[in-house]
């Protein structure tokens, strides 16, 4: 049986106009090491149901291939500070484990899953580290083109996305703290919050 794994996502997404150009981030809280952006061509496929029963409940499925997590995903519905994030191995790509399936059974019913979405991202990643090297977030710097696989719609556009890492502070208070003081320096850079909960979510217009 494939292994999954399972974390809690913790982070936020912002709108970003095409030119807008990242801000320093070294000396917010215990920031004090910033990495050299990596880059990684992400393609992830989603799957739902014909009429998006998953997307309907906050549940999305997909297939990524390219960058470290690659694989079959299952995003839960977010809880009051993340979201818990599945993890399976990609295997051929095509077909989700039945583990996979066996995690969605309450929410997928009898429905049959169909791939609903296309999402292809070139994502900059910079890794935000403390003094002693632990990693505390990443910052993703996302140029996204999406493909509606149902209706044929498409669209493009860039948002960055900050996600805490294992080396995050160990209280909520803190975390918050974190996240709200590189939140001002994006926002001061020029980002908006993000107008939508998820890639998936803009790419079927819901």
């Amino acid at each position: 049986m494939a292994q999954h794994h399972t974390q809690l996502e913790i982070e936020r997404k912002y709108d970003v106009d095409g030119d807008l150009r990242p801000p320093q981030l070294v000396g917010v809280g215990a920031i004090a090491v910033e990495g050299e952006p990596e880059s990684a061509e992400l393609v992830a496929v989603y799957y739902d149901t014909a009429d998006l029963r998953l997307a309907r409940q906050r549940v999305a499925v997909r297939a990524r291939r390219g960058g470290s997590d690659e694989g079959w995903h299952v995003k839960l519905p977010p809880t009051d500070e993340g979201r818990p994030e599945l993890h399976w191995p990609l295997g051929d790509g095509e077909k989700p484990p039945a583990e996979l399936l066996e995690t969605i059974r309450e929410e997928l019913g009898d429905g049959v899953l169909v791939p609903v979405a296309r999402v292809t991202n070139r994502r900059d990643t910079t890794l935000l580290k403390d003094a002693a090297g632990f990693e505390l977030a990443e910052l993703c710097d996302d140029h996204v083109r999406s493909e509606n696989l149902r209706t044929g719609a498409s669209d493009a556009w860039r948002e960055w996305e900050v996600e805490l890492l294992s080396g995050a502070p160990d209280s909520r208070e803190r975390r918050t703290a974190l996240l709200d003081g590189i939140e001002a320096e994006l926002l001061a850079a020029g980002a908006r919050p993000s107008a939508s909960s998820s890639k998936l979510q803009r790419a079927l217009g819901l």
